[in-house]
């Protein structure tokens, strides 16, 4: 009995492919997304720090302002806090506005009245160094505080 050994043909249909590589493309698509996201994360974490710092400043200035004497005097009470209550707070502003809503203060004595204090802040964003990223967000607060009833009476 003499057999035949017969040929080993190889299988047919398409060539396999090699997968060398393929890590390195991943890798080449995947990293500008997570850069992305990480940068979107540093943003989100910059926006809500910096609401957080500015909560409560518009109450101090309104406050302050309505132990004030005179509408012109509120005004400039209420300036000088929001942006010393900016300072020790450490949120660092491109722009502050502090607007003052005095008429209040033509009321007569003894007639309830209040003061309202809106302080607006500019900040920076971009210092955090992604290209086409907006380069500043601005918040706000408002507050109101009553006046004080005998303000015209000392």
């Amino acid at each position: 009995m003499n057999r035949r050994l017969q040929p080993v043909t190889a299988p047919t249909g398409p060539p396999r492919r090699d997968d060398r590589g393929s890590e390195s493309v991943e890798l080449a698509i995947l990293l500008p997304v997570g850069i992305l996201i990480l940068a979107m994360l540093v943003i989100g974490a910059r926006i809500a720090l910096a609401g957080d710092r500015i909560s409560g400043v518009a109450g101090i200035a309104a406050r302050d302002a309505s132990l004030a004497r005179s509408a012109s005097a509120a005004q400039q009470v209420a300036t000088a806090s929001a942006t010393d209550a900016l300072t020790d707070r450490n949120l660092h502003c491109a722009d502050v506005q502090v607007r003052v809503d005095t008429t209040g203060f033509t009321s007569a004595p003894g007639v309830p009245a209040s003061v309202t204090v809106t302080v607006a802040c500019t900040v920076g964003l971009s210092d955090i160094g992604v290209a086409g990223l907006p380069g500043s967000r601005t918040l706000r607060d408002t507050a109101t505080s009553p006046l004080d009833p005998a303000r015209d009476l000392s």
